[in-house]
């Protein structure tokens, strides 16, 4: 029997907003084991993820990424098992992780070094292989180890602190002795961040309409001031921080959400950055492949020993990954945003 292929496409550049519209679903046939060229797989995706940098793909502007092409599977990462195979080092039921995109299923040249990866479910969940233990979390390791590199009785601050990427960033500080404090949107959110991840202070950024309110809470939060921040955000949070850091503070750029759809980002006070010596860091994690095999071997240490907490937002079926998105953009996911295929 012939499989079908459910995928969703790009079908034109977002104006502002993104819309379910700039999307499409087709299908496609699934070539036959016989039908596959050597050193190709085909696997079958369990789960998909959904992260904040495919909007800024989604523009045809300039970026640290080529442009999502229109009318291609948009881009992502996945994880699910091998159902054919033609390269000797993959078998049919070995579970991957990969970029195989919002689709049921890819076909891999896996000769192609990276293309996928085999991944062991004995003490981690396949999900979290695209949340604390994968991308987003070697993310988090990666700006804060590398760039904020905080020492013990330090604070440091974390936005989008009940995110994939956030609760990564501030577990791992706790863990380093750290005062740790996050913003998140709305009291379940800071709930979570506080009672289940162990932050010492969450502060709810849309109980705050102006920036002295915002800024009067962080400074509550943060008596020594900052030494740290972990930038998902920008805008309003961004300079709210800026006010409080401590001289010779680090800042790891990750993300800036709040202008993903082309609003414009001013910073209120940018000779702060001149008076307290900031170092500001901008980074995009693939481009450290090096430091993978050390973050991962210490996230899954943590997440197997039940150490790290994480939570999942979880949209059924392909056809749910458009306006899961877009709610991930708008911060109604809770945790890890993924989409799950089986």
């Amino acid at each position: 029997m012939n499989l079908i292929n459910h995928q969703i496409l790009l079908a034109s550049r977002p104006q502002g907003e993104a819309t379910v519209d700039n999307f499409k679903l087709v299908q496609a046939p699934v070539p036959t084991p016989d039908q596959l060229a050597d050193g190709q797989v085909v696997v079958r995706h369990h789960y998909l993820s959904l992260d904040p940098y495919m909007r800024g793909r989604m523009n045809d502007s300039k970026s640290y990424a080529e442009p999502q092409p229109l009318n291609s599977v948009m881009l992502g990462g996945t994880v699910g098992e091998v159902v054919a195979s033609k390269h000797p080092k993959f078998a049919v039921g070995d579970q991957v992780l990969g970029m195989g995109g919002w689709q049921e299923y890819a076909v891999v040249d896996a000769h192609v070094r990276g293309a996928i990866h085999k991944i062991d479910t004995t003490h981690i969940p396949l999900s979290a292989y695209l949340g604390s233990v994968g991308m987003p979390g070697v993310t988090g390791w990666y700006g804060l180890v590398k760039i904020i590199n905080p020492k013990a009785g330090e604070t440091v601050v974390v936005s989008a602190a009940s995110g994939a990427v956030g609760s990564v960033v501030g577990q791992l500080a706790k863990a380093r002795g750290c005062r740790v404090v996050g913003f998140a949107g709305g009291p379940d959110k800071c709930k979570y961040v506080v009672d289940e991840l162990g932050f010492d202070a969450c502060i709810d950024y849309k109980a705050h309409q102006d920036a002295r309110s915002l800024y009067a809470a962080l400074k509550e939060a943060t008596p020594k001031g900052i030494d740290g921040y972990f930038e998902n955000v920008g805008g309003a949070i961004l300079d709210a921080v800026l006010l409080r850091m401590n001289a010779f503070g680090r800042i790891a750029m990750c993300g800036m959400i709040a202008g993903y759809n082309g609003e414009p980002l001013p910073l209120a006070n940018p000779a702060l950055i001149l008076v307290n010596r900031l170092k500001i860091e901008g980074f995009i994690v693939s481009e450290h492949p090096e430091v993978w095999p050390e973050a991962t071997n210490e996230l899954g240490t943590l997440l197997a020993t039940g150490k790290l907490k994480f939570r999942e937002s979880v949209a059924k079926g392909i056809a749910s990954a458009p306006e899961a998105f877009l709610g991930l953009l708008k911060g109604k996911n809770f945790g890890k945003q993924l989409v799950k295929l089986v």
